[in-house]
């Protein structure tokens, strides 16, 4: 085994640093119970529409809304994570987070909409964890193994199929204001259990450059805005529909609550499960192949759903293999990074594609609301262009971005470079 040494000394050979797997699951863990916070509307869209008589497009920007901050937030929390580490920026979202899930239950307790969408508004900081978890993590592993660790990393956006399935049953078994306190409990007690048992890989090094040169330095990557617009694509895609389906399985199967959570959890599982595949892949194919096959497969599956397949079988496998090819295209695309950003603007770089993924998922929603064919009770317009959206990717990463061989350009690991943090995200 190679110990990574400070300064310029590259990390040569596997290496397996003790600690690593307890830190990946810990960060896991991490990001997943504060996805869950950041989807604790999506899930109680329907009571919120009865209690308060919302339309379509009200419900649509009442689910989307969270995801904004969640997006842009994750461009300077990348940033942040170079300069202050993984740890530190873990415990401090999990505390800040706390505040907008009590606001949130203020808000939907007295039926106040123009207060949820506020204080909805603020419940993206917990989405930000993932621009906090990809340099975390890749600290800890060498660049043959990051396809792995990013995919297992990206588990933890199972919280949305937590908060789908556990949410409404919690507030039918407790009532409305426990079930969000069980979270703020649950984010205060994930804050401690960072502090005390988390570390900062040895390889990771503060960053202490100024964050807007950093940014700007990463902006002017070719890589960092085609691994954007693929990010946007696939996680895009999971984030608008573990966030709208609940509210679709109710407009369209007529659905209770409980019964859409669960089947949003079945949704966001499937995903979270092809996620870390879809990195494996990328380990052993080249990644341009895998993000290839996750968006033929998911402009085939937009046109199924779109035929409104009946339940249970036919809709159910269809939703299932739509959240699976999203999902390993989720995987593919972050193995791809790992192959391309430099080592130095690992943070940013990450920060920047994270956003462009969650904001992804903001405008699908509000497309679904928009397009709603109330007459008819279907969303095809708006599954139609998903399936374009998907399409024009195809064509772009087939024709326009560099694939071929797996093999990489060189056997020895990254250059550890003070203020680097990682390798690559």
């Amino acid at each position: 085994m190679t110990t990574p040494r400070p300064g310029r000394a590259p990390i040569t050979g596997p290496t397996e640093l003790a600690g690593q797997g307890a830190n990946l699951a810990l960060a896991t863990w991490v990001f997943a119970i504060n996805f869950w916070a950041w989807n604790l509307i999506g899930p109680l869209s329907a009571t919120y529409t009865k209690a308060m008589s919302l339309t379509s497009t009200q419900t649509a920007l009442l689910v989307a809304t969270p995801i904004l901050v969640g997006s842009v937030g994750r461009i300077p929390v990348g940033a942040l994570t170079d300069r202050f580490g993984g740890r530190k920026m873990f415990t401090a979202i999990s505390l800040i987070t706390i505040v907008p899930v009590l606001l949130v239950t203020f808000a939907g307790h007295i039926d106040s909409y123009a207060l949820l969408l506020v204080f909805g508004f603020f419940l993206g900081i917990g989405g930000t964890t993932f621009a906090v978890g990809i340099p975390f993590v890749n600290a800890w592993y060498e660049p043959a193994r990051r396809g792995f660790a990013t995919g297992v990393f990206g588990v933890g956006m199972g919280g949305t199929a937590l908060s789908a399935f556990f949410t409404p049953r919690f507030v039918s078994w407790f009532g409305y204001i426990p079930a969000h306190l069980i979270i703020a409990v649950a984010l205060a007690l994930t804050a401690v259990l960072v502090m005390t048992r988390m570390n900062d890989s040895p390889a990771w090094h503060a960053n202490t450059q100024p964050v807007v040169p950093k940014l700007k330095a990463a902006g002017k990557l070719a890589v960092t805005w085609q691994m954007a617009f693929l990010y946007a694509v696939t996680f895009g895609g999971f984030v608008a529909f573990s966030t709208y389906l609940p509210t679709y399985l109710k407009t369209v199967y007529d659905f209770s609550i409980t019964d859409a959570g669960a089947r949003t959890a079945g949704f966001a599982i499937a995903a979270v499960v092809a996620r870390p595949i879809g990195g494996i892949l990328s380990d052993r194919l080249h990644p341009k192949f895998v993000v290839m096959l996750s968006l033929a497969g998911a402009a085939v599956m937009a046109v199924v759903v779109s035929l409104q397949p009946a339940p249970e079988l036919a809709a159910g496998a269809s939703f299932i293999a739509m959240a699976f090819f999203l999902g390993i295209g989720t995987g593919g695309v972050f193995a791809w990074v790992a192959r391309s950003a430099p080592p130095d603007r690992v943070g940013s770089v990450t920060g920047i594609v994270g956003a462009a993924g969650g904001l992804g998922g903001y405008f699908p929603p509000l497309v679904m609301g928009a397009t709603y064919d109330a007459e008819g009770n279907d969303y095809t317009t708006g599954l139609w262009l998903m399936c374009a959206t998907c399409l024009l990717a195809l064509v772009y990463t087939a024709f326009r971005l560099p694939g071929g061989s797996n093999r990489r350009k060189s056997t020895s690991g990254p250059t550890v470079t003070p203020g680097s943090g990682v390798g690559a995200a």
